[in-house]
């Protein structure tokens, strides 16, 4: 039985009190008896003003660290997401919402630049989280179904869930790829979200849970220490984080492609010993979620929506093209700042990407940016002396964005016309695509002015992961066959044996300069020439 008072000062008009170091005061206490709700009022109690004060700034830390109110969030995918009040983990897991790294999610878009093509895609890291979380639950009760609770595992699974994110910097991977031209650590969400989870207010609310326990949610979300079954809540083909995203982003931005069959697929989850290892030699088993023989479309619908939600959505050729300018953007800002030419950048010292650009291992600086400081940025560094800072401030406030030269399609247009497929000449594309690559280098580097003309882009994406080469239990769907045999999806379904890689190799350019237009047209038309 659960018992808690809360009190509450109602501070009375001035006017009521005769004395002016004492103000006049209703009291009311509540008193919760397990589900159960007493209310009582006392009139003409009275309180100095220092303890006026002190009473009201009780009574808001209060709304914080109350252990027994059920907390409740509308969310436009799981309708209502409820924190119960009679979890401890689920309470401690509601005051990690209100701190600041939690709370900085709500400033980072989920698809980053993806609400300039999609006006809809405008939900953030902060409702992803959260909505994980919800996922993991449900997860959860499949791996209860299978085996003995394990409260401590479960707990850890579902704080991971929710804490997975934290690290996420402004417009998520377009700052990680900035980090990785520049070696910036605290640009790996990964990592910072490791960073978070360990150490500070983040790790001393989960330490409430037992001591260690935010160092074990920390192993969880990076993979390591001890493997249960309950990691593949938080990693594994059908985890918490890709059942969120994938409905999430596609009801965000209204596309109606990659719709799958949740609640089957649930419903057909089972928890089975999966062998692991290295190539053909066995070293172990591990405990995985596998499909039901009854959800194989279900499962294929899976595959395919995740497929299609990368040239569509992830990889649009405009969303692609603004992070590229981004990429260049925040560039510029950390060379000029370490070339002590601030004052070109158009920032105040003070401002948060500058103090990043020149403290870029400070952690706390690093959780002052946000999508809304670039964002803010923009119209200061559209007034900014360098040229390219200007120019590129300006074309993402005001989306005159670069044109897109779709390198790929034109060369497979080329040599492979009717898209067979043919091995001979997909080689063929391979080799084009390079050697233009490599010529678009070669010329940019000999026009390396102060603004970059052609905008490379090269990225790949498998449909479906299986494994090859090692036993990857968690890499690939394994499906039970009505004989009870574990076999891989590829196996059962020659829809998902036959998805190929989705590639692009896109250039981008000023739409007024002709001659960089020129430029890619010829050396397409040059190496194409060539290959044949």
């Amino acid at each position: 039985m659960f018992v808690l008072i809360h009190e509450d000062i109602q501070l009375l008009p001035p006017e009521s009190s005769n004395n002016a170091d004492f103000i006049k005061c209703r009291r009311h206490t509540q008193a919760h008896v397990g589900y159960h709700t007493l209310n009582f009022s006392t009139d003409n109690c009275c309180l100095n003003s220092q303890s006026a004060n002190q009473k009201w700034w009780t009574r808001n830390e209060s709304r914080i660290s109350s252990p027994m109110t059920v907390q409740r969030i509308r969310d436009p995918l799981h309708n209502l997401i409820e924190f119960k009040a009679d979890s401890e983990l689920e309470n401690n897991l509601w005051r990690v919402l209100q701190t600041r790294p939690f709370q900085r999610l709500r400033r980072v878009k989920q698809l980053g630049f993806s609400e300039l093509v999609y006006p809809g895609a405008s939900h953030t890291r902060f409702a992803h989280s959260v909505g994980v979380f919800h996922t993991a639950r449900q997860l959860m009760e499949v791996v209860r179904s299978a085996g003995p609770r394990k409260d401590s595992r479960e707990n850890c699974a579902l704080a991971a869930a929710l804490v997975h994110d934290l690290g996420h910097g402004p417009f998520s991977h377009a700052f990680e790829t900035v980090g990785k031209r520049l070696s910036l650590k605290l640009a790996d969400h990964e990592h910072v979200s490791d960073l978070l989870i360990r150490d500070g207010e983040v790790a001393d609310i989960l330490n409430e849970m037992g001591s260690g326990f935010a160092i074990d949610v920390a192993d969880m979300v990076k993979k390591e220490g001890k493997i249960t079954v309950h990691n593949a809540v938080v990693s594994s083909q059908f985890d918490a984080d890709r059942l969120d995203y994938m409905r999430r982003d596609r009801l965000m931005s209204g596309s109606q492609h990659a719709a799958i069959d949740f609640e089957w697929l649930i419903a057909n989850l089972e928890i089975a010993s999966i062998p692991t290892g290295v190539d053909d030699e066995q070293t172990g088993t591990v405990d995985t979620f596998v499909i039901g023989p009854k959800a194989i479309h279900a499962a294929e619908a899976y595959v395919l929506g995740l497929f299609q939600l990368y040239p569509t959505v992830y990889f649009h050729k405009t969303t692609r093209g603004a992070e590229k300018i981004f990429t260049e953007l925040l560039i510029r800002i950390v060379h000029l700042t370490r070339d002590e030419s601030i004052e070109q950048i158009g920032l105040p010292v003070q401002h948060p990407l500058v103090q990043f650009a020149r403290d870029p291992e400070n952690l706390d600086i690093a959780l002052c940016l946000d999508d809304s400081v670039v964002w803010g940025a923009l119209s200061l560094m559209a007034e900014a002396k360098d040229n390219l800072i200007r120019s590129f401030a300006l074309r993402l406030r005001d989306r005159k964005l670069f044109k897109c030269v779709d390198i790929r399609a034109r060369i497979s247009h080329e040599f492979d016309p009717e898209s067979t497929g043919d091995i001979e000449k997909k080689a063929k594309i391979e080799t084009c695509c390079a050697k233009v690559n490599e010529k678009l280098t070669e010329w940019n580097q000999r026009e390396s002015g102060e603004i970059h003309r052609i905008l490379v882009d090269e990225a790949e994406r498998s449909p479906y992961k299986d494994g090859a080469g090692s036993i990857g239990p968690t890499e690939r769907i394994n499906v039970r066959t009505d004989g009870g045999k574990l076999v891989d999806l590829k196996q059962r379904s020659r829809v998902v044996a036959n998805l190929d890689e989705f590639k692009l190799f896109r250039a981008y350019h000023d739409p007024g300069d002709l001659d960089a237009l020129s430029t890619i047209n010829a050396i397409i038309q040059g190496e194409v020439q060539a290959c044949h």
